[in-house]
């Protein structure tokens, strides 16, 4: 299964429809809910009934049927949850990506790509790494988008029968076996950092009794300690669904820790009237001044809205742009539109889940370069 990268997101939403418009289909595929193949079936049929009742184009009626039997030829999905598919049959583009984690249906009929929610995917399934220890033994593990891409198990043995009778001849046994346990430790968090090098991961969670994950921490390397997330309550000998279970717990958390610090950053220069907008019209239109360094949108958060094909200026209110006097395009969803220009713009994208300041604040906003 392909990884999702924020350069492949920014690519696909580089692409233009030249000669049709594009068809994007996320696609709820998971077999824990949708158990038989025909509770899938129809969900998708219920999904392109609908988007064919907006498609007045030749080519997207063709990707809609593509969509429509690349479901009934059946799909394996005891790895994939979701399905992002990208579509233009005009201009011979079909891109399906298989995706680790439940995404939820859409359709969106656009001139470019609608990678908004892959985005989000993105953003809130960063690699977390799991280092796991007691005095003997230690576990890493390494999970991209919940999938486990990385794996190692240490078992530092002690010398007990002939170390154990030395020490006692010298009557500090307890020194030597704390010895050990430091070692074994350093080893641990030798591993960990040597994986990292390997598959860089962007936090790192604990699990071990107190106070040796206090110890284990100090021998992390410091640019591990950076990544510290948290700790997880689970035994050496949990399985792996256990293991990920815990892991998500701590990768939610610091996400919606990350979530509120920039929200607050926002809400704090827009209150200060300097470096941050609040609310969709005022967006945009720092979107076309492209001075948008980082957009924050609330996770479902739809509007329409208006596109100048000329010069490419998006706008809540039209029909005619300001910007070059051309008439404007009625869009359906002129949230994914600032989304998809912003990406275009290199700007960071934000897509913030259940943040209620941000509601607030219109559902969107931009922290500003200038």
């Amino acid at each position: 299964m392909a990884v999702i990268t924020e350069a492949a997101i920014r690519e696909l939403a580089s692409i233009r429809g030249e000669r049709a418009p594009i068809t994007s289909c996320y696609l709820d595929v998971d077999g824990r809910r949708l158990v038989r193949h025909l509770d899938l079936e129809r969900s998708v049929e219920c999904l392109l009934r609908d988007a064919r009742g907006r498609a007045d184009d030749p080519s997207v009626q063709t990707d809609l049927e593509k969509i429509e039997r690349l479901i009934r030829g059946g799909i394996d999905r005891s790895r994939v949850r979701g399905l992002a598919i990208f579509a233009c049959s005009a201009q011979d583009m079909w891109e399906v990506i298989e995706l680790p984690v439940v995404v939820p249906n859409r359709v969106v009929i656009n001139n470019m790509p609608a990678v908004g929610q892959l985005e989000a995917v993105l953003r809130q399934h960063e690699p977390i790494g799991v280092l796991m220890a007691d005095r003997q033994r230690a576990r890493m593990f390494v999970f991209e988008l919940g999938e486990l891409v990385e794996r190692s198990e240490l078992f530092d043995e002690a010398a007990r029968a002939e170390g154990a009778k030395g020490e006692r001849d010298r009557g500090d046994d307890a020194s030597y076996q704390q010895e050990r346990i430091q070692q074994h430790l350093r080893n641990a968090a030798n591993v960990a950092f040597r994986i990292w090098q390997q598959h860089r991961f962007e936090h790192l969670a604990i699990a071990a009794p107190d106070p040796l994950a206090k110890e284990l921490e100090s021998h992390l390397h410091p640019y591990l300690r950076d990544r510290l997330a948290g700790r997880l309550n689970v035994p050496l000998t949990a399985n792996h669904d256990e293991v990920l279970a815990a892991a998500q717990e701590v990768e939610a958390q610091v996400e919606r820790r990350r979530e509120a610090e920039i929200v607050e950053r926002l809400r704090a220069a827009v209150a200060a009237g300097r470096r941050g907008v609040a609310g969709l019209p005022k967006v945009v239109e720092a979107l076309a001044d492209h001075r948008v360094e980082c957009l924050l949108v609330s996770q479902g958060y739809t509007a329409s809205g208006w596109r100048c094909d000329s010069c490419s200026t998006l706008a809540a209110i039209g029909r005619r742009c300001k910007r070059c006097g051309a008439e404007m395009a009625e869009v359906d969803d002129l949230v994914e539109e600032a989304v998809e220009e912003a990406l275009n713009q290199s700007c960071q994208v934000e897509i913030c889940v259940g943040n209620a300041d941000l509601d607030v604040m219109g559902r969107i906003g931009a922290l500003l370069r200038f």
